[in-house]
């Protein structure tokens, strides 16, 4: 990339992968400008930053930079067609980017090292990041999600080593040739894209074709590559667990060394094959297993992924499960840390394709929690689909405890409900609905 000052124009600048590399151009001395539909947490720390942001698309509102030929414009796939200013610099000209793309350009001469999977991908490359920092390395971290107490998604002490999400929507990390590469999971997801669980399962082969260095693959998935498991015979393993008040005690193995009695502060079965997955990573470019296991201690966790938080008299637990297999490794999670509890679910569906696509699943998996409510589909970048409901969907639910209620409901539902533990559950706006529960704002 060259390094004289260019002028950037981000159109869904809000989006969590836009908004690290809008902070990147910030801080490698670009001038950043950004589109966003509605204004977020995200677009006001930006804001903060100095990034000026505009909350209109039509052409009368874009400042004279932006109008520039000589500007980039980066995209998000999540920005329709026909959004009246990406119709514009298409048409007139101007060099127009996909997000990935130019998150692969990036990286391109740097050695990289990229996470893919349908589930893990935000916290697996959270572990990397937090060992990398703890470890001392010059890195540049483009997280798509948000360490918990820290409202920025880049983190960076250096340009070593690019750490990096490759997201399989749009089969977007078919850009990247990541030195050290990982998948996580490869369960269907996206089929509004991909039309076959095949064609899906095919973008993840291609991608490992793609890695130049180390493949590293969950236990049991079809890819060669050093393995990663819990409990199991993998090259990466985690045994000998034991539940504690607020995570696990465990032992690991890696391929050169032993540790015993370790300590991990997150709930979930998965965070630990997310963090074997980190360290099998970081091993693999020579990082210190000993200072990168010591680190785990500290790890702060992730922004709505498995936050534990008490509430009046519940437990409740906040994640952005929004596919049946995170629904499940969530109830299961329950189930071990309070099996004689009383469990409730809010999910918020996102996407109409998604549930279309699963609805069966959703069914099977949200009927085994003891409570269940549903929040309206979240639409994101999609139009409805007919009789694709959250209505539907609770109707079509064979539980004897269910409804379907409105945002401005939760804590009232939360309140009146008889179960100990709650999950809120979902990756559309129920964050930020959240976000009011644990500042105690929401239903006052």
């Amino acid at each position: 990339m060259s390094h004289r000052v260019m002028t950037y124009y981000f159109i869904g600048i809000g989006g969590v992968g836009m908004s690290a590399l809008a902070r990147l151009c910030v801080l490698q001395g670009h001038k950043v400008f950004g589109y966003d539909r509605v204004h977020s947490t995200v677009t006001n720390e930006l804001e903060k930053e100095g990034i000026a942001i505009i909350y209109d698309q039509s052409l009368e509102v874009l400042p004279e930079e932006v109008l520039n030929k000589r500007t980039q414009i980066i995209y998000t796939a999540a920005i329709p067609p026909n959004h009246k200013q990406l119709d514009y610099f298409i048409t007139n000209g101007f060099t127009v980017k996909k997000r990935a793309l130019f998150m692969a350009e990036l990286c391109a001469d740097k050695t990289t090292l990229a996470v893919a999977g349908t589930h893990g991908k935000t916290t697996t490359a959270a572990f990397l990041t937090h060992i990398f920092s703890e470890t001392n390395q010059a890195f540049t971290s483009i997280m798509g999600g948000f360490f918990q107490n820290n409202p920025s998604n880049l983190i960076r002490t250096g340009e070593e080593f690019m750490l990096v999400e490759a997201d399989e929507y749009d089969r977007s990390f078919l850009h990247l040739h990541p030195s050290v590469g990982a998948i996580t999971s490869i369960d269907s997801d996206h089929l509004d894209i991909y039309q076959t669980k095949d064609a899906f399962k095919e973008a993840f082969t291609r991608f490992s074709s793609q890695v130049v260095q180390q493949l590293v693959v969950a236990f049991g998935l079809p890819f060669e590559g050093l393995t990663y498991g819990v409990n199991v015979d993998a090259d990466y393993r985690v045994y000998n667990l034991r539940l504690l008040a607020d995570g696990y005690e465990f032992d690991l193995s890696t391929p050169s060394e032993n540790f015993s009695k370790l300590k991990l502060n997150q709930l979930g079965e998965h965070n630990l094959s997310n963090m074997l997955c980190a360290l099998a990573m970081a091993d693999q470019i020579n990082v210190s297993m000993p200072k990168a296991v010591e680190s785990l201690a500290s790890f702060p966790g992730v922004y709505r992924r498995m936050n534990l938080f008490r509430w009046n008299d519940k437990w409740l637990i906040d994640d952005y499960a929004h596919h049946p297999t995170e629904i499940k490794s969530v109830l299961d999670t329950l189930n071990n840390f309070y099996p004689q509890d009383r469990k409730g679910v809010i999910f918020q569906p996102h996407l109409f394709s998604r549930t279309q696509d699963f609805y069966r699943e959703f069914l099977a998996v949200l009927a085994q929690f003891d409570e269940v409510v549903l929040l309206d589909i979240y639409p994101a970048r999609e139009l409805p689909i007919e009789g694709v409901t959250s209505k539907r969907l609770i109707e079509d639910l064979n539980h004897g405890n269910k409804k379907l209620i409105k945002k401005d409901e939760i804590a009232e539902t939360i309140h009146a409900s008889k179960a100990a533990v709650f999950a809120l559950l979902g990756a559309g706006d129920i964050g930020e609905q959240i976000q009011l529960l644990k500042s105690e704002k929401l239903g006052q």
